[in-house]
């Protein structure tokens, strides 16, 4: 976290920098407020994205879908407060991830016969906010914003683990649906080609960095102790965007 801390500090003094540029030049084009629609792909990348039995951070997601609105008010020449809000899709577990758990449960606890299932999906919303300087050549704008906010989950996989294929009770565990929220921060760069006074349009990419959204296990005994055991998943996404911008 102290590093993602640095990093983000870092972006901040970068962009008052360029704002102080920008106040001893005041032949510089200014930009204009806009609120941009976007949609595209949202990429999970590190701990979220990959599919590893023994990681606990593994979150076994995949990429989806992404869209939703980026405005952008400017407060003094090319700086702006801008604020992101998406919505988006990192799919669910596939066979080949059921079937890799299944395994590893039976390794961890020597059973014979363990069945995973899973229903539900990764969803999340996001919402962001920071400050973002922008520069302008001919037609082409070049936004650079460093922010901070939330991720809500509105869905995670809610996994069933049988072992034996016993009905009892004792021999089933669970790992439950996530609605939680969590703090994150993120940087992004966004290219957009002027169409007139009043239109653009443009291509982002966004990085998003949580330390995790909370997760709930059920009817466990040896939670923590033995096996997979997921308490915290951690969420870091790449979004790559199209979008058409209203300049006001």
């Amino acid at each position: 976290m102290k590093k993602n801390l640095t990093i983000l500090s870092a972006i901040l003094i970068t962009l008052f920098l360029f704002s102080l540029k920008a106040s001893a030049q005041d032949d510089n084009p200014q930009a204009k407020s806009y609120l941009t629609f976007l949609g595209g792909i949202s990429s999970p990348v590190s701990n979220f994205g990959q599919a590893n039995y023994s990681n606990n951070s593994a979150g076994f997601a995949k990429p989806g879908a992404a869209f939703g609105f980026d405005l952008a008010i400017y407060v003094y020449k090319n700086l702006a407060i801008g604020i992101t809000g998406t919505f988006q899709d990192q799919g669910e577990l596939d066979f080949n991830d059921v079937t890799l758990l299944a395994n590893g449960y039976n390794t961890s606890f020597a059973k014979d016969v363990t069945n995973v299932t899973a229903v539900n999906r990764y969803q999340n919303i996001n919402l962001m906010a920071g400050p973002q300087y922008t520069f302008l050549y001919k037609k082409f704008t070049l936004d650079l914003r460093a922010s901070a906010g939330i991720i809500k989950s509105t869905s995670t996989p809610y996994t069933t683990i049988n072992f034996d294929n016993s009905a009892s009770a004792a021999a089933t565990f669970y790992q439950l649906n996530s609605t939680a929220i969590a703090l994150a921060y993120s940087g992004s760069v966004g290219l957009r080609y002027s169409l007139g006074d009043s239109w653009d349009v443009g291509i982002k990419a966004n990085y998003i960095n949580s330390d995790g959204i909370k997760i709930d296990n059920s009817n466990n005994p040896d939670a923590g102790t033995v096996g997979r055991y997921v308490t915290k998943q951690p969420i870091t996404e790449i979004q790559t965007t199209l979008g058409i911008t209203l300049k006001f």
